[in-house]
């Protein structure tokens, strides 16, 4: 109940952090967005809603926005990368018999391709999806995409990830509309691209 009630509220817990951490507050974004973009069994760690509260954070003066901007890019890129070779180092290890029943040669050559061909932007665009941001990188190392691919658009993705989000949060996260539709802002947020990726599954299936 706590995480649920922290990541509904993030944006009164960070600034009671600030307000009583004060720069210690770095260490604790690195944490989350390291974790919540690292770890699979993690996927439910703010991330966009976040990214935007920290932006509003600094807009008020309360963070520094070059700091946090540096300290959330390299923990979203770093943790993205982790979790790439979490997947590579596994994958090999749990498909090692080609004749056991976790093993699919067929859907694994599949993988394979549509990451070598698609996971570009499957990787960018994840960064903005709720849960499936955690995975994409888990699964584009066990589908043993190519790292130095893999690296180029986790970095470039990450970066846009940040920037985008906290920019805004900095540009419009103090206006008073946006203050008093907080929560609602939050929700939406968190719901939003959860849906979007529910109905393209659908689609998807349905078209299959």
């Amino acid at each position: 109940m706590q995480l649920i009630d922290f990541i509904l509220h993030v944006d009164v817990h960070l600034r009671d952090f600030v307000a009583q951490y004060g720069v210690a507050v770095y260490a604790l974004l690195f944490a989350i967005i390291f974790v919540e973009t690292g770890l699979v069994i993690m996927p439910f760690l703010p991330g966009d809603s976040l990214l935007f509260i920290v932006g509003a954070l600094c807009g008020a003066d309360l963070m520094s926005l070059s700091l946090a901007l540096l300290v959330m890019a390299v923990a979203a890129i770093v943790g993205d990368q982790v979790n790439y070779s979490i997947g590579h180092y596994f994958g090999p290890k749990v498909f090692q018999w080609e004749d056991s029943r976790f093993f699919n040669r067929a859907a694994f050559d599949k993988a394979h391709a549509f990451y070598e061909k698609y996971g570009g932007i499957t990787i960018v665009l994840a960064r903005f999806m709720p849960f499936i941001r955690t995975f994409v990188p888990f699964v584009a190392g066990v589908a043993a995409m190519t790292r130095s691919k893999f690296t180029a658009y986790n970095v470039s993705g990450g970066l846009f990830w940040v920037l985008s989000l906290t920019l805004a949060g900095y540009f419009f996260g103090n206006l008073p509309f946006v203050q008093t539709h907080l929560s609602k802002i939050i929700w939406a947020m968190i719901l939003v691209p959860g849906l979007i990726t529910l109905v393209g599954a659908w689609r998807a299936r349905g078209k299959a």
